[in-house]
This record gives structure tokens, sequence and C-alpha cells, in this order.
């Protein structure tokens, strides 16, 4: 293999102060991780100890192999909503006796652990990984159920967290379920249809309906642990297929139930079981992507940072220059990578993209996407050309590719560049953002200028004098809007992405998501949609 060169100066001026920059969204997202390991806060954690139950995160942690790396996702979910920052539940990924389990864990000191449109969405998320990529999923489950507040925009999509756990057990992915506490109504069904569910003594409770709700619907006067605690579970319903102690013991019974499944994974092992570390500083990937974003950056200084080796062989270096395409390694695995070099992406990069998209596809290797583009070039040249129909390619190869996707955004990701590069709406097995990087539509200025121009004909067409304060006036307001909607926390928190990330762990957090992917079969597409040429 090649191995890559980089020139990037730490001491240059222009490096230090990006270096500050990202430093600035580092702690703007460390505020925010902060607010979600709080959970309901101060008081309501106390109140947790007290009772001697243990936290959401403290019964991920012994569930774990000891000192095995915990791959968090979505922990930023409901940032800049109403809700707290978390979404009231803890996913990630994780190793439990040597096998990597997709991991759920309500998070009672926030209303109950009750379920809200975005713990909804996260569990769903979870899901969909966990299927996807061939993981067993362990329910750490104490939840109070709907948050009734917002049942109508839970309620009925809701039912689909109880289909996907049955699908996940007709692919013969199993399903582990640990009851800490309640777990009422629509929670009754996580362990009801869980391949194992483990029931603590004196502290789980599981029903369809509650005491007071069964007073109102039948007249009949029922206690907790008649009516759904552990021990009637465990001796009379059937439910229970494990009666624990306490917590400590449920988690036991977990990594027992793991330890017994026979788990083999589909996919290759790595090439390179001991790979080679980048000959470069990750610590330097902070001063790489400018602040300003409309500033380039060398994508193969990204890489020289990430590869195992920082060895590339690049695929086409000379044609479609503003796309990088070649081939590496990445903690032993076998990757392609696309990478945009400079933001705009023209037909012969959108060809180039095709090409090596199915290649890859041919190989069976996995595809890393890192995104830093504006979109498809614009303007009559370039629709005479065909720009339209190459896009078309490269988003039609995308589509179809059938090899695992993992994308990180960069810097910027607007227009339909986010789709040619495999954005949240193309389905990578995991996409990541770096927390200086943005995506919408398009620029915000660009936006804001493309809204004035059609005021501006619309006044004209209508015989009307324009108001250029008004104009002026409009145009900073959609700018601060655009601004504040593209940002990396605002879109995470909506779940456009599987979290933000540390740029100089952008390395790791690929190899764990390389790790999980092979857990299901790798293979390519046997062939793809029509290609307009």
């Amino acid at each position: 293999m090649t191995t890559l060169e980089s020139t990037v100066d730490p001491a240059a001026p222009a490096h230090r102060a990006n270096r500050e920059a990202l430093l600035e969204r580092l702690a703007e997202l460390d505020t925010a991780l902060d607010q979600a390991r709080q959970g309901g806060g101060e008081k309501y954690v106390t109140r947790h100890h007290k009772r001697g139950k243990l936290l959401p995160r403290e019964r991920i942690e012994l569930l774990l192999d000891q000192d095995s790396p915990f791959l968090e996702l979505s922990p930023a979910a409901a940032y800049g909503t109403d809700f707290p920052v978390g979404a009231s539940v803890v996913t990630g990924i994780g190793v439990v006796e040597g096998v990597e389990c997709l991991i759920v864990a309500n998070d009672p000191t926030v209303r109950g652990g009750a379920v809200n449109p975005w713990s909804l969405a996260k569990t769903r998320r979870a899901g969909e990984i966990a299927l996807a990529n061939r993981l067993p999923m362990v329910n750490l489950v104490e939840s109070a159920g709907a948050d009734l507040p917002t049942q109508a925009e839970i309620f009925i999509p809701g039912g689909r967290v109880f289909r996907d756990l049955t699908r996940l057990s007709a692919e013969k992915i199993p399903t582990v379920s640990v009851v800490f506490g309640n777990a009422t109504a629509g929670g009754a069904y996580v362990p009801g249809m869980s391949d194992f569910t483990i029931m603590i003594r004196e502290r789980s409770q599981v029903y369809l309906a509650g005491p007071p709700l069964v007073k109102m619907a039948t007249g009949e006067d029922a206690d907790d642990e008649s009516l759904g605690g552990a021990a009637m579970h465990a001796t009379k319903s059937g439910l229970a297929d494990f009666l624990a102690a306490d917590e400590r013991d449920g988690i036991r019974l977990a990594r027992q139930c793991v330890r017994r499944l026979n788990w083999r994974k589909r996919g290759p092992a790595p090439r390179n079981p001991i790979p080679r570390p980048p000959k470069y500083d990750p610590e330097e990937l902070l001063g790489i992507v400018s602040a300003d974003l409309k500033v380039p950056f060398d994508p193969r200084d990204v890489l020289a940072r990430v590869l195992d080796g920082s060895e590339f062989d690049e695929f086409k270096p000379a044609y479609g220059t503003a796309l990088v395409t070649g081939w590496g390694e990445l903690h032993g695995y076998p990757v392609g990578v696309l990478a945009n070099a400079r933001g705009v992406l023209f037909s012969d990069e959108a060809q180039k993209a095709t090409q090596f998209i199915q290649l890859a596809n041919a190989a069976d290797t996995p595809l890393i996407f890192l995104q830093n583009t504006t979109g498809y070039m614009v303007g009559t040249e370039y629709e005479q050309r065909g720009i339209i129909k190459h896009g078309a390619l490269m988003i039609n190869a995308v589509s179809n590719s059938k090899v695992p996707h993992l994308t990180v955004n960069l810097g910027a990701s607007y227009g339909a560049g986010n789709y040619g590069m495999c954005g949240r709406a193309y389905e990578p097995r995991f996409l990541f953002t770096w927390p200086n990087a943005r995506s919408a539509v398009m620029g915000p200025a660009q936006l804001a200028g493309v809204l004035s121009i059609v005021a501006r004909q619309a006044a004209a067409a209508r015989g009307h004098e324009f108001d250029e304060d008004s104009d002026k006036a409009m145009r900073m307001m959609v700018e601060q809007q655009i601004e504040s909607q593209s940002g990396a926390l605002f879109l995470s928190g909506r779940l456009y992405d599987d979290g933000v990330i540390d740029p100089r762990d952008t390395r790791t957090v690929l190899g764990l998501c390389l790790s999980a992917v092979h857990n299901a079969p790798v293979k390519g597409a046997d062939g793809f949609g029509v290609f307009r040429m």
C-alpha cells in the first residue's frame, strides 16, 4: 500500500485557530453530554440510589465485560427540545461475555422512565441497528410506559418497538430483558416479547394495567405483587424465565444468558488482528478542518490519522479530483473510502464514485463515506453536460449497494451531496458527525439569497416596489434560523445521526462499528438499478 504523507503543520496559525474553534464546539458537546448523564437531576438520582437501585449507566457497566468499550449511541437525543437531553434512555453497543450486544437501558430518574417521542425514536433506531448488524439485544427495563401528555405522538408508532423485537427473534437474533422495576402497559410487552426474561424478586412489577386502572376497568381490588410481581410471574404466569435476588444478580443472569447463546459472527475476521496505528497523531485532527466551512481541506490528512499505518491506495487519483476514493484498512478490516476533497461534486466525481461503489460491492468490502460537500454543481454548462444523470448514477449506486456503509460528516453536508455521500436517508449502518459539521438543503446565505430573489421577482411581477429593509431583515432572520437548525447538536438531537463525536475518536468509533457490522454477513450487491447513461 501507499503510505500517506501529511503536510499538516500543528504550529501554523491557521491550524491553531481551527483547533481553538473546534475545542469550543467540543465544550458545547461536553455540556450536552453532562446533561444527559445527569438524568432527571440530583434529586431523583439521590432518591433512586436511596432505594438501593442502580442508574442505567451503572447497570450497563456491570453488564459489560470488564474494561471493554461501550459505544454510546445518540447520547444527545432530544437536545434543543422540551424533553431532557438523552431522551430518558441509554443505548449503545458493548461486549457481554465476548459477544457484541445492542443494549437499551431505560432511565427511571426521568419521569419514571416514561417513553416520550424522542426516547421512542432512539429505541427504534437501536432496534434497526441490532437487526441490520445481527447484534443480540439486551433490554434493561424500568419504564412507566407511555408519557401520557404526548401519547398521540407515540401510541401508534410505538407498536413498532414490539414488532421489531419479534422480528429480531425470527431472524435468530436473541433478545434478553432484565426488569428492574415497573414495566407497565406498553412497557410490559418488552419482557413479554423477549427470548429471555429476568425479573427481580420484590422489585419487578410487570402488568398491562396497574391496580388503579384494574379497579377502574373491572372493579377488582388487586395488589402489585399478585397482579404483576416477579415471584408471581416466575411461578404462575410463566413470564419470568429467571428470578433474581437483586439487581446485580439479575445482571449476572443476563450475562449467563448471553454466554449460553453459542454466538458466532458471520462476517470475516480482521485481515490483521494486530493492526498498525496511523503514523500521525490524531490530536492533529482538531486543526485540519477550518472553522469557516467554505475553506477546503485535504481529506487525505484525515485518512492519514485514521487508517492503519496511514496506508491508502488511491483509485483514479487524477480523475474527478474533488472526490478522493481508494482502499485501506481500519483496525484490520479492509475498507473502501469516498471522501470529499472540495465541496462541489461534478460529473467526473459522480461517475468515479459510481464505479468505485460497484468495485467495492464486487469485492464485498465495506465503504466509509467522509462528507464535506455543498452538493452537485449547478449552472447551464453543467446541466448540459448531464450533471443530473451523473448525480443519479452515484445516488443509484449508493442506494443499491449492499456492503455496509459507515458515514462521518466532517464539515458540510448540503443538498443532494448529502444523498450521494450516503446521508441518513440512505441508511448507512452508522452515521456520526464532527461537532463543527453542518447539514441542510443549502448554506444559510444561499438559502436566504434564494428566498430574496424569489420575493424580488414576485414584487416585480405584481408591479410593487421592493422593500429593501424588509428583505434585509428577512435574510438575517432566515440565515440565523438555518444556522441554528443545521448545527451538529441540533441535528443529533433529532436523531439524524448516531452521535456527535470528538474527531480524535474517529478511528476508534469506526473500528467499533466495523467490528459490529461483521456480526452479519458482508456481501455486495448482485445488481443495481437502471443506470441512465
